[in-house]
């Protein structure tokens, strides 16, 4: 175990930052799309997406979808 804890520490900031930037892709998609879109509000659906993809990937691994990925 602790060696996969320092595997993932070691890509920590690199995995944050792809998702950083998939968040801030999408925001300025959305701002080019809709320009008088309220930015708060596509934040929060964007926050919405992103977590209904995170629970999925949760429930598969806690179903052994990833045991031998």
């Amino acid at each position: 175990m602790e060696m996969i804890i320092k595997e993932l520490e070691s890509r920590k900031e690199e995995i944050q930052t792809e998702v950083e930037l998939l968040f801030k892709a999408n925001m300025k998609i959305t701002d080019w799309d809709v320009p008088e879109a309220d930015d708060e509000q596509a934040a929060k659906i964007l926050f919405d997406m992103i977590q209904e993809k995170v629970d999925s990937l949760r429930e598969e691994v806690a179903n052994g979808r990833y045991d031998y990925y």
